[in-house]
């Protein structure tokens, strides 16, 4: 555990410094420091530091998704060669064709997945920020570059009464059914948004013409797994760390809508 906490310091400090930069310059055009809506923007304002950032990485994203695609009916002829064949020597030689497969198309099966893992850390580091608050309000401490002040200024703040520190297992000093009533809606913002971006992406797949290859089936099994991740998070995370989720799934959904209008127009 104290490896993590030494891996996860810079990207708290990071989250705690764009969302500090936000509130001050909130505060400078006139909204209330201590109010939650001020903080709730700067939240907003590190996910679209964030997701702006990895805009190029988004790209790769969409160029590596069509050249699975495109790999698709191979990797199908090659699952066809050896089916039925078990044993330990097919198996390796299987392995063998399909990274070689990988290699010709120059993709590999993870590399749709980077984006998501780029932003794992400064999810957690949210988390570990968010969380923390209560505690060091109490002990008169700050947290990376938020000082004591606005560690306590955070603590307090509320949005529709829900504190954004609480969360439905932790509800605080707070309303507990406006945090629960909250949780459940930013739960389906995020279910739909997320259910949006994904049959987007499985909609380009089957205008490939892979409907039923193993690309597919993993976005498929994604597509219902991740309401269930969302479920699980909304009742553990505290209501700033589902704001950042909320609004991270949104500008996905709006991506992929973007993708989709250029294609349509013919300008991507």
């Amino acid at each position: 555990m104290d490896i993590l906490d030494e891996i996860m310091v810079p990207f708290r400090w990071l989250v705690s410094v764009v969302m500090v930069g936000f509130h001050d310059a909130l505060g400078a055009i006139g909204m209330p420091p201590a109010d939650g809506w001020t903080w709730t923007l700067s939240i907003i304002g590190l996910v679209l530091v964030i997701r702006a950032a990895l805009i190029p990485v988004f790209l790769k994203q969409l160029d590596a998704q069509r050249r699975m695609r495109l790999l698709q009916p191979d990797l199908k002829e090659l699952q066809e060669k050896y089916r039925g064949k078990t044993d330990a020597l097919s198996r390796q030689a299987m392995a063998e064709e399909q990274m070689a497969l990988y290699g010709k198309h120059g993709t590999n099966p993870f590399s749709a997945c980077l984006p998501v893992l780029i932003q794992v850390p400064f999810f957690l580091a949210l988390f570990l920020v968010l969380s923390g608050i209560s505690t060091s309000a109490r002990q008169e401490q700050g947290i990376g570059a938020m000082s004591h002040a606005q560690v306590l200024q955070f603590d307090q703040s509320r949005i529709f009464d829900a504190p954004l520190s609480a969360s439905v297992l932790h509800g605080g000093d707070g309303n507990q059914t406006a945090v629960a009533v909250l949780t459940l809606l930013m739960i389906l913002v995020m279910i739909a948004a997320q259910f949006i971006a994904q049959k987007r992406t499985m909609a380009r797949s089957d205008a490939a013409g892979a409907p039923e290859s193993p690309y597919m089936r993993q976005q498929k099994l994604i597509l219902y797994i991740l309401p269930l991740v969302f479920g699980v998070g909304g009742i553990l995370f505290p209501i700033g760390v589902l704001v950042y989720w909320m609004v991270t799934n949104l500008w996905t959904m709006a991506q992929q809508l973007l993708v989709r209008d250029r294609r349509t127009s013919g300008t991507a």
